[in-house]
């Protein structure tokens, strides 16, 4: 059995619910697709994680996200996007992994047996093809695809030093809890690494911080950088500035600077060293990416890809650059897609 939608949505953070309630609200059939939960990246935030925007800059769909503080926080956040995704009734597929996304050929079959699902009037030009947890394949086709998969899918490595994918190497931090009394390593510099150290420390781990370079990054948020500059000037969290690490070992780490290699106690390694945007989708349906920026070509103002009926939509339209695109400069980009299916729906004859 077949699905065939009008707009088939790749990703269920966000901008990739925006997108799809700006579809519905439009008169176009979405289907969202997410390897995990709706929201799955922020689902994967610290536990305890406050977010940096305002509530109102979280907001989508025109339901106001409604806190009890100036920011909200990750638990706010869940809760509020459940609650958005049910008043729209949007169609969410979890647990799903999208494993192609190909354009259809004139000679392609748009449709299957009588007991297949049709959603869409508008005729299909995309084949999705998808993997269930059980392993079961299914076919869904599309008039239009928005590709909305964030930036959480593939973290950058450690060069691959040896050990780099021993059982206690996280890229993802939650809470400290389990690493009270232990000596704990974590490298990065940016907020991600400075809210782990703090965290940690707060637990009671003893908290080392490797950056390569020679001191935190410029971006560190205003309201956490005393705490942090505080912690390592009382020597409660340990540092070591222009150093990386070359090997990771069971219950170590070792070290090389200017000084030469040198080895730090670690039973933990949390490796917050950033993202790189998952683009194998695009790549496989044709879409060139810029190979400096590794932006996806497209128009900005329609966010269509140079492929007809793909779209981006949130942070993988910034490429290398996650700091350029946001959740509440990402929120709108489903609107200008709808926009522009609606201008442009080509007739049956164009494959």
């Amino acid at each position: 059995m077949t699905t065939t939608v009008d707009v088939a949505i790749v990703g269920a953070g966000p901008c990739g619910l925006a997108a799809a309630i700006a579809a519905e609200r439009a008169g176009l059939r979405a289907l969202c697709f997410d390897r995990g939960s709706i929201v799955h990246g922020l689902a994967s935030y610290p536990a305890y994680m406050t977010f940096f925007s305002t509530a109102e800059r979280l907001s989508i769909g025109d339901i106001p996200f409604i806190v009890a503080t100036d920011k909200p926080t990750r638990r706010d956040a869940l809760a509020y996007y459940r609650s958005v995704a049910s008043h729209y009734h949007i169609h969410v597929r979890q647990y799903e992994d999208v494993d192609s996304v190909r354009r259809l050929g004139r000679d392609d079959a748009r449709f299957g047996t009588d007991d297949d699902i049709v959603l869409s009037t508008r005729y299909p030009r995309w084949q999705i093809r998808s993997r269930k947890r059980s392993g079961t394949t299914c076919l869904t086709f599309a008039h239009a695809v928005v590709i909305a998969t964030g930036y959480f899918g593939r973290p950058n490595r450690l060069g691959g030093v040896p050990g780099e994918r021993l059982p206690h190497v996280f890229h993802r931090y939650s809470e400290g809890h389990g690493a009270w009394n232990e000596p704990v390593v974590v490298v990065g510099g940016a907020n991600s690494a400075v809210d782990a150290a703090l965290d940690l420390y707060r637990s009671g781990a003893k908290v080392t911080l490797v950056h390569f370079g020679p001191e935190l990054d410029a971006n560190v948020k205003p309201w956490v950088r005393p705490d942090i500059v505080g912690r390592i000037s009382d020597g409660a969290i340990a540092t070591r500035f222009n150093a990386r690490i070359v090997a990771v070992e069971s219950e170590a780490v070792v070290v090389r600077d200017e000084a030469g290699e040198s080895r730090i106690p670690a039973t933990q390694v949390y490796a917050m060293t950033g993202y790189q945007p998952e683009t194998a989708l695009l790549e496989g349906a044709g879409v060139p990416l810029d190979p400096t920026t590794g932006i996806p070509q497209h128009n900005p103002a329609s966010l269509e890809t140079s492929q007809p009926g793909l779209y981006i939509a949130g942070v993988i339209a910034s490429g290398f650059d996650a700091n350029k695109i946001f959740i509440e400069n990402g929120r709108d980009h489903g609107k200008q897609i709808v926009a522009h299916i609606l201008a442009h729906t080509p007739s049956p004859d164009v494959p």
